[in-house]
């Protein structure tokens, strides 16, 4: 496989960050099954090499534009997600005791434990925006009001791609205003 995949994730990555206007400090959830984009079974063919071809490309815009990446664990860590602690402490979530695999956590997250300066796992977030790659159901991860946003990138190798960004709630009645 070529690392075409990897192109297009940093399109989606850098296109869902102007759309949805996330900003520095803001956290951007991506669940992503590395048996997905390959052409495999989520869950049953993770490829460690395709989930380090995909961090080495996009950790950088993150790091540049000072987003917080939170990357979503597999089922077998209950979803957690591995933040750096600046972040947790910032967004006060709790650390909990475990160090993501390819097995059991899966290749994404392993590779994003790998690259950041201080990750821990927390159990629960609610981030501004993120990206599904193949079916991981990040939606648990996200702000109240998930908004689904269509990317020009539709696919990331194999694996279907989903996007959304969040808002505030709007409250108030009939009566209410509301800002842009």
């Amino acid at each position: 496989m070529n690392n075409n995949f990897a192109l297009d994730a940093k399109k989606a990555v850098e296109e869902l960050i102007e759309i949805s206007k996330i900003k520095e400090g803001d956290i951007f959830v991506i669940g992503c099954s590395s048996s997905e984009i390959v052409g495999g079974t989520i869950g049953h063919d993770s490829s460690y090499e395709t989930a380090q071809v995909l961090v080495d490309t996009i950790y950088p815009i993150f790091k540049e534009k000072g987003i917080y990446l939170a990357a979503q664990c597999c089922e077998h860590l209950n979803r957690a997600l591995i933040i750096e602690e600046e972040c947790a402490k910032k967004y006060g979530y709790e650390a909990v005791c475990v160090l993501p695999q390819p097995k059991a956590g899966g290749s994404f997250a392993t590779s994003v434990w790998k690259k950041m300066n201080n990750p821990v796992a927390v159990e629960h977030i609610k981030a501004h925006a993120g990206l599904d790659i193949g079916g991981t159901l990040i939606g648990m991860h996200l702000r109240d009001v998930a908004v689904p946003v269509r990317l020009s990138v539709k696919n990331i190798g194999e694996a279907l791609l989903l996007a959304a960004r969040t808002r505030p709630k709007f409250i108030g009645g009939v009566r209410a205003h509301y800002p842009d």
